[in-house]
């Protein structure tokens, strides 16, 4: 099986924590050469400073940014870009806040709507020549199994979640042709800050203890625990390499088989 991404430049955004910050880790470990993308160059120093080296030309670096500032972010994406392809792009920006659809204000769907679908826009319109100079391409969106199942109290995110992985399947149909593969991976609940930040919405909004909240969201799922950020990323890490070449347009849900559909 090979899973080797010597020579291969990876862009990882939402890389200081979480997901991202895991996502990293393994790609590195697998060869790539991987640029993390996140707004606190603090945090992404101390993440730079983990990551596997497992071969002497492999280099690792970091882009300070906000995703919500599209000027800024054009400008450092491109300039990445022209120093040298970037072979794969993993897409994963934190979710929106908690609360019903129908209270959410304009600016709540438009801050999303930025902060995800425009901002992932401006990155792929940026990195996209190198990738079909290259001859390889992988882009991988870490979005929600939202998509498949509305999940309660998350009317924005679910909105938008939604809107990323139709771009992200009409993308697959446009680019297949260049050899470039475009999929989504749909976590389930994961031991991250965002499901912290859940679990304390939760709590606010029906003034159950986060204890509670947490029993009852692990009885809707079969294997009756919360995913390691380490066990996405892996599934990520899949998709991004070479035996993944004919993988396209899928939504991979790693829940733990929470969602009942298929």
């Amino acid at each position: 099986m090979n899973l080797d991404l010597t020579g291969k430049h990876a862009l990882v955004c939402g890389a200081s924590q979480g997901i991202g910050r895991a996502t990293a880790h393994e790609l590195a470990a697998l060869g790539a050469d991987v640029t993390l993308l996140a707004r606190s160059a603090d945090a992404l120093e101390k993440v730079l400073a983990e990551l596997p080296r497992i071969h002497s030309a492999q280099k690792h670096g970091y882009v300070a940014t906000d995703m919500n500032d599209h000027s800024a972010l054009r400008a450092q994406v491109e300039a990445l870009a022209n120093n040298g392809a970037v072979n794969i792009l993993v897409n994963n920006t934190g979710g929106p806040p908690g609360g019903s659809a129908h209270t959410a204000s304009l600016d709540d769907f438009r801050i999303a709507f930025n902060q995800h679908l425009m901002a992932a826009q401006i990155i792929l319109q940026a990195i996209l020549p190198g990738m079909q100079g290259s001859g390889y391409g992988r882009i991988v969106n870490v979005i929600s199994t939202s998509v498949k199942e509305p999940i309660r109290n998350l009317g924005v995110s679910n909105t938008i979640r939604g809107a990323m992985a139709s771009w992200s399947k009409t993308l697959a149909t446009e680019l297949g042709p260049s050899g470039i593969t475009v999929n989504n991976v749909l976590p389930g609940y994961t031991r991250t800050q965002r499901l912290d930040q859940i679990l304390a919405d939760r709590a606010r909004a029906t003034g159950n203890t986060e204890e509670k909240i947490a029993e009852g969201m692990l009885a809707t799922v079969p294997l009756r625990r919360f995913a390691e950020a380490s066990e996405i990323a892996g599934v990520i890490a899949f998709l991004a390499s070479p035996v993944a070449g004919y993988v396209n347009g899928i939504n991979v849900p790693v829940d733990g088989g929470r969602t009942l559909s298929l």
